[in-house]
C-alpha cells in the first residue's frame, strides 16, 4: 500500500531483541440454519395444531341403525339439528344379522348432549304423510339424518333409529294424554285433533292393548290449549263425514277437510263449558266412535240378552239398535239361526247388549246401592207387565231392521228366566207381519166360500125375475098407460083454470084489490085512533051536532 504524505514512518525493529510469542485467538463461530430446512418445520407445526384442534374439537361418536341405507354416504351426508350441522356420517356396514344398517356418525364437540338417552335419530327424505308434505328441500341436497335431543343426563351411544320423524319434538311444551278406544278407524300417527274445530294437538302414537280387544292411542296437546283438557272430557272420532236424515231435516257436520282426508280426533267438556279441572299429564281417557256416543251418559254394566223371532231377519245386521220408544239402550252383537227339536222348526236367535242405565237418572238412582241382580228382577217385572221386543223397519229405502222394545198389553203371558245365560226377552210379530197372517187368515176364509153353490142360487133367482118381468109386462103395462092418459087429461083441466085469461084469475084478482082496499082503510083507521084515542067512546068530532 503506497505511504501517504505527512504518514509516521515507524522505527525499524531491531533482529536482537525478539518478541514473546502470543496467543492466538479464533474468533467465535456463527451457525445459521439453511432455509430448507424451514418448509418441513412450518408442516410439521401446523400438522401438530390441527391434530391438536382436531382432538380438541372431537366430539361423541355414535351408532344407529337403520332398517336401510338408503340415500347415505360415508363422509358426505350430514347430521342436522334445526338444520344446523352437528356431525357428519362416517361409515355403513351392514349389521351381523343383515338386518339392518350399522350408521357411525362422528359428533361435533358442542353436540356432545345428542350422546344421550332419548335422543331420536331418522333419515330425512321427501315424504307424504298425516301431517303434510316434508323433505321436499332433500330432492337437491339429498338425505341427512335429523335428530332430535334426550332429556335424560344418562350417556349413550347405540340408538335405534327411527322410520320417519317425530310428530313433537322435544322442546315443543304441550301434555301427553292416553285414549282407549274399540278400534283405530282411520287415525294415523300426525292426524289432528280438534277442539271447538281448532286444531290443537296431534296424535303421535297408536297401539294395540295387551288384551287386543281395542287400540290404545298417545296425543300430544300443545301449551296453549292444555287447559282445556279437564277430567270431565269426552273424546271421539271426528274422521270422515257424519251424515244424518232425521226429523229436523238433513244434516252434515264434519271437522274440517283435513280431518275427511286423514281423519281426526275431537275433544269437549261434558257440559260444553270450560272444565273446572284440568285433567294431569298421562290421563287416560275413553275414545268414542262419535260426538253422541262421547256425549252420553255412562252406560254401566251391559245385560248379555237375547231374542228369538220366527220371522226373516233380513235387513238386521250387527250393530243395528235396539231401542226403547226412541231411546238407544243397546245394540246388536250377532244374528244366527237355531234348530228347535221340540218344535222341529228353526227360529232367529238375535244376541243384545242392552244398557238399563240409559233409561234415565231416576232409574240409575233407584238401582244405586242394590246388588247386580236388582236390573235383572225389574226388567223381570216390566217383562211380566208385557215387555216385548218387535222387528221394526228403520229405513224404508235400504229396508234395515231394528229391535224396538215397548209394552204390549194385550200380548201373551210371559215369564222372565233370571237364571238363563243370557236372559231371553220375549218377542211379538211386527206389524206387517200381524197384517200378513190376517190377510192369510181372510184368504183362508174366502177359500171356504162356496162360489159354485152361490152362482148357481143367483142363477136360479136371475131366471124367476126374467118370468116375473115378462108376468108384469102382459097385465100392468096396459092399466099403467090408462092411468097415464088420465092423468093427463087432468092436468090440461088445470092448465086451463091457471091460465092468465081465465074467470078464475079474474075473480082472483078483483078479490085481491077489495082486500087492499079493506087495508088500507084499517090502516087509516089505525092511525086516527093512536091520534085520537077519545074517538072509541066519543066519536069522530064531525060528527058531532
Amino acid at each position: 500500500m503506497p505511504e501517504k504524505e505527512g504518514d509516521a514512518i515507524p522505527a525499524p525493529i531491531a533482529p536482537s531483541a525478539a518478541l514473546p510469542p502470543q496467543p492466538q485467538v479464533e474468533a467465535a463461530s456463527r451457525w445459521l440454519p439453511s432455509l430448507v430446512w424451514l418448509i418441513p418445520l412450518l408442516a410439521a407445526l401446523i400438522g401438530v395444531g390441527l391434530v391438536a384442534r382436531s382432538m380438541f374439537d372431537e366430539g361423541p361418536t355414535v351408532t344407529v341403525s337403520f332398517r336401510s341405507g338408503e340415500g347415505l354416504e360415508p363422509g358426505k351426508t350430514k347430521v342436522k339439528y334445526k338444520d344446523v350441522e352437528i356431525g357428519q356420517v362416517h361409515t355403513i356396514k351392514l349389521a351381523p344379522d343383515l338386518a339392518t344398517v350399522l350408521v357411525t356418525i362422528d359428533m361435533r364437540k358442542d353436540a356432545k348432549r345428542f350422546a344421550s338417552e332419548g335422543t331420536r335419530f331418522w333419515v330425512v327424505r321427501p315424504r307424504i304423510g298425516a301431517s303434510g308434505v316434508s323433505g321436499l328441500g332433500t330432492l337437491l341436497s339429498g338425505a341427512y339424518i335429523g335428530v332430535d335431543a334426550g332429556k335424560s343426563e344418562e350417556t349413550k351411544d347405540d340408538f335405534v333409529g327411527l322410520e320417519n320423524a317425530p310428530p313433537v319434538s322435544g322442546d315443543q311444551k304441550g301434555r301427553l294424554f292416553k285414549l282407549h278406544g274399540d278400534s283405530l278407524g282411520s287415525i294415523d300417527i300426525g292426524s289432528p285433533v280438534y277442539y271447538r274445530r281448532v286444531e290443537v294437538g296431534q296424535v303421535i302414537s297408536f297401539a294395540l292393548d295387551k288384551a287386543g280387544d281395542g287400540v290404545d292411542m298417545t296425543v300430544f296437546v300443545n301449551a296453549q290449549y292444555e287447559h282445556f283438557v279437564g277430567k270431565n272430557s269426552r273424546w271421539w272420532h271426528a274422521s270422515g263425514i257424519d251424515v244424518r236424515l232425521d226429523s229436523s231435516g238433513f244434516k252434515l257436520n264434519t271437522q274440517s277437510l283435513a280431518a275427511m282426508a286423514i281423519g281426526g280426533l275431537a275433544f269437549e267438556a261434558e257440559n260444553g263449558q270450560r272444565p273446572d279441572q284440568e285433567a294431569a299429564p298421562e290421563t287416560t281417557f275413553a275414545l268414542a266412535a262419535d260426538q253422541a256416543s262421547a256425549m252420553r251418559e255412562p252406560d254401566g254394566a251391559a245385560i248379555p240378552t237375547v231374542f228369538y223371532f220366527d220371522q226373516s231377519l233380513r235387513g238386521l245386521a250387527p250393530g243395528a239398535s235396539v231401542d226403547f220408544r226412541g231411546i238407544v239402550l243397546g245394540e246388536v252383537r250377532s244374528v244366527g239361526v237355531e234348530f228347535d227339536p221340540g218344535k222341529k222348526s228353526f227360529r232367529m236367535p238375535v244376541t243384545v247388549d242392552l244398557y238399563p242405565g240409559r233409561l234415565g237418572k231416576r232409574f240409575r238412582e233407584s238401582l244405586a246401592g242394590r246388588d247386580h241382580s236388582a236390573s235383572d228382577d225389574l226388567l223381570a217385572a216390566m217383562v211380566g207387565r208385557g215387555l216385548r221386543a218387535q222387528l221394526r223397519t228403520g229405513n224404508l229405502l235400504t229396508g234395515q231392521l231394528y229391535i224396538a222394545l215397548d209394552f204390549f198389553p194385550k200380548a201373551g203371558p210371559a215369564k222372565l228366566d233370571l237364571t238363563q245365560t243370557p236372559l231371553e226377552v220375549p218377542t211379538v210379530p211386527n206389524s206387517l207381519e200381524e197384517l200378513q197372517i190376517q190377510v192369510a187368515s181372510i184368504v183362508k176364509k174366502l177359500d171356504q166360500v162356496p162360489y159354485g153353490e152361490i152362482a148357481a142360487n143367483l142363477n136360479g133367482t136371475l131366471k124367476t125375475a126374467n118370468a116375473l118381468f115378462k108376468q108384469l109386462d102382459g097385465q100392468l103395462l096396459p092399466e099403467m098407460k090408462d092411468t097415464l092418459t088420465a092423468a093427463k087429461h087432468t092436468f090440461g083441466s088445470a092448465e086451463l083454470v091457471l091460465q092468465k085469461d081465465s074467470p078464475l084469475q079474474s075473480d082472483v084478482r078483483q078479490a085481491l084489490q077489495q082486500m087492499t082496499q079493506t087495508l088500507q082503510s084499517l090502516n087509516g083507521l089505525s092511525d086516527y085512533l093512536e091520534r085520537h084515542p077519545e074517538a072509541l067512546i066519543r066519536g069522530k068530532k064531525g060528527d058531532e051536532k
